[in-house]
Parts: C-alpha cells; structure tokens; sequence
C-alpha cells in the first residue's frame, strides 16, 4: 500500500491517474447477500469538525487517519466508507476501496463554529460527479432549524441532490435534524423522538423520487416508535463517542434488532477507539451488523 509521500507525488505529477483508477474500480452492489451494510464515515475533517472524545486536534493528522481507515476498510464486514473527494481519491490510490462501497459527502460548506454554520451549502461531491466517477452513492447533511431563513436552501439543494441521484440510480442517503440555535449561535441538534420524526417526515419527501433515499438516524430514546415514521432503509449514526464503549456497541445491538435498521454509519467510535485497536472495534461493530442475519 502507498503511503502519503507517494499520494503526494501522484497528486503533483501524475493527477490523471486519480481518474483513471476511479474508472477501474472494481465495485460490488451496494446491499450485499444481508442486505445489511456497515459504512466507515470520514467526513467530519471538511466541516473543520476535527475532535474525538475531547481531543480536538484527534483527525488532525491526514496519515494517522488514512491508516486508521485502511485498517478498518480491510476488515471482514466493512461495507465501505463515507468521505469527501479528498479523503476518498487517497483511499482509492491507496488501493482501499476495491470491492468496496464509496459514498461521497455533498455538503460540508456549514463549517463548525462558524457564524454560517447554519447555511450547508453542497461544497464537495455533485450528484453528476458522483455518478460519473463510479461512486454508489452520495450523502447529504440536512439540518433543519424554523428559526434561521437559510434553512430552505438546505432542503432545496438536498432536494435536487436526492433526485438527480435517483436518476442515476445511486443511494442518496439523507441525514436530517430538527435543530435549534444556542445562545452562542451554534446548531443544537434536537434529539428527542418526536423532534427525529418530524425531521424523518420532512426528510423524505425531499426529491422527485424516493427510490433511492436511505436514512441516516441517531440513536435516541424509543426508535421502535421513531422508525414507525418510515419505511425507508435506514442506517443509524455512531457520533462522537462518549462513556463506556461497551455501553455504546449494547445499544447498536438492540438498535440493529429493528427491522427498518439495515446497519451502522459510524466514524469516530471505530477509527479512535479509547485503546486504540481500530481492528479489535471494527470486529465488534461487523459482527453487531452482519452476525445477526437480514
């Protein structure tokens, strides 16, 4: 496997073959023999968001964290990954999306802390990129605050990202929030089950078509009763993770008992565990996902 010395060589003299290899990507379909899919997601360090646990330079380093991603993307059960061009155009000269499920982050121009965070305009893939690269699918970020005006570009912009996708007949995986702004200004995220429903109601109708709309869901308090809100697919978020690890995998397993959970899209829980063996949890989510049958 390369390593960033080499990634930066290609990127300097030879930045053709970044296309190239996207095109030669060996690809498989996106719901395996379980229908079940565990997704590594890396797209945090474009919105600045860069802390785990309360380090906040954690991701800081572009190495550390490709090796943490390779190291997960080689375990038996991973699906595939959730990142920005930059991140994936990497893993894909670095030979780690082979045989693997690449979806690519539409909007990250809501940077966090920033005074416009609010406003998540679509900065990274295209649905038209995203097809023509040979990606599965694309991801949006759909927060939705009553109180802030910017928030119809967001639903708009999602809107046309979901029905292009489905057009080319790729995932559009839509992560909604019911949000509210803090006294600072920032996003608070409403993580109550009825404030889920509402942003799960809103969610999907976005787009002319739902062929192709799968849910990206946080964890929360009676999701028997949440997930009553759809019958879309849906993937449950992993977060930044707080506590005991063990509490936090026990809830992915009741979770992913649910028959409207079709597996996890979880980042900082598996890539910068408490003791740091990204393979040890990798294996536990892998087998909460794929252990337990379709």
């Amino acid at each position: 496997m390369i390593n960033a010395a080499q990634l930066t060589r290609i990127r300097a003299r030879e930045p053709e073959l970044i296309g190239r290899s996207w095109q030669k990507r060996s690809r498989r379909p996106v719901s395996g023999d379980d229908g079940r899919l565990l997704i590594v997601a890396a797209d945090h360090p474009a919105r600045g968001a860069l802390g785990v646990r309360g380090d906040p330079g954690a991701m800081a380093s572009r190495t550390d964290l490709l090796d943490r991603l390779a190291t997960a993307l080689s375990r038996p059960g991973v699906d595939g990954v959730l990142g920005t061009p930059d991140l994936l155009d990497d893993l894909l000269l670095m030979g780690a999306l082979e045989d693997r499920i690449a979806i690519g982050s539409m909007n990250r121009g809501g940077l966090q802390g920033a005074a416009f965070e609010f406003d998540d305009r679509f900065t990274a893939y295209t649905a038209e990129a995203i097809a023509a690269q040979g990606l599965d699918g694309g991801k949006t970020l759909t927060r939705i605050c009553l109180d802030d005006p910017g928030t119809v570009r967001t639903l708009e912009a999602t809107a046309a990202a979901v029905t292009s996708l489905a057009e080319h007949g790729l995932m559009a995986m839509v992560e909604p929030f019911l949000t509210v702004r803090q006294d600072d200004g920032g996003p608070h995220n409403l993580l109550d089950p009825d404030s889920v429903i509402r942003s799960i109601h809103i969610a999907s109708g976005l787009g002319a078509s739902s062929a192709y709309t799968w849910l990206k869901l946080p964890v929360v308090d009676e999701l028997e009763r949440v997930l009553d809100a759809t019958t879309l697919p849906t993937l449950l978020l992993g977060g930044d993770p707080q506590g005991d690890p063990h509490d936090t995998y026990a809830s992915w397993g009741s979770a992913l008992e649910l028959p409207a959970v079709r597996g996890l899209v979880v980042g900082r829980a598996l890539l910068y565990p408490p003791d740091g063996d990204v393979s040890a949890a990798v294996d536990v989510a892998a087998e909460l996902v794929h252990g337990g049958g379709a």
